[in-house]
């Protein structure tokens, strides 16, 4: 299997994992409660999240960079998505406590904020896992440029044509719904829908504007 057929697979059941929990030790590759900004489900305000294991990997290798407070790491987090993700206060907070009690992580107090700090165990365990935390990071900013890209091509249609704009809405709201309600399908089935959308995009691109 070849490295691209590798990152691939990988990337596929990245994405098809949500809605599995691991439990609150050690990092797994599960995701809990949907994932992001509502890509792939949901809209832009549903606030999809990292499991608990995913969101801990994630805020070792950003602190494993620089130390930060944890509003910081929140915005960190959604600039390396391209606003994709951005976990909120409720859910960076306990991670970094739950860090600090385990030894993974320092802190220093600045008056009323905490200055978090890879310790040496947590870039230990950071290392350890190090793979799966720059595959997380890298997956992140791909569906975040692939975001900025669509809103990008959308754009000029909102603005030049407001029915065509609730028409294409309405279409790619559809197709929303509709890949939600086929996610855990089988194999099979994903190919099959797989050719759908891939021979729309290429009927798609062959029109002329």
């Amino acid at each position: 299997m070849t490295k691209e057929h590798i990152h691939a697979h990988k990337f596929h059941h990245f994405l098809h994992s949500i809605g599995r929990r691991r439990g609150p030790h050690g990092f797994g590759r599960g995701w809990a409660e949907g994932f992001g900004r509502g890509f792939g489900g949901g809209d832009f305000s549903a606030g999809r999240k990292l499991s608990s294991n995913e969101l801990q990997l994630v805020l070792l290798a950003l602190l494993a960079e620089r130390p930060a407070h944890g509003y910081e790491l929140i915005r960190m987090l959604e600039e390396r998505s391209g606003g994709f993700y951005a976990p909120s206060p409720g859910m960076v907070y306990p991670a970094l406590t739950y860090l600090e009690e385990i030894g993974h992580a320092s802190v220093t107090q600045e008056g009323n904020r905490k200055l978090y700090s890879l310790t040496e165990e947590g870039r230990q365990s950071l290392q350890a896992h190090r793979e799966e935390a720059d595959f997380i990071l890298e997956t992140l900013a791909r569906i975040g440029s692939r975001m900025a890209e669509v809103r990008e091509a959308f754009a000029g249609v909102d603005a030049a044509d407001p029915q065509a704009a609730d028409e294409l809405h309405q279409a790619r709201h559809a197709i929303k719904h509709a890949l939600m309600r086929k996610r855990g399908c089988s194999p099979a089935e994903a190919r099959r829908i797989a050719g759908i959308l891939q021979r729309a995009t290429a009927e798609i691109l062959e029109q002329s504007n």
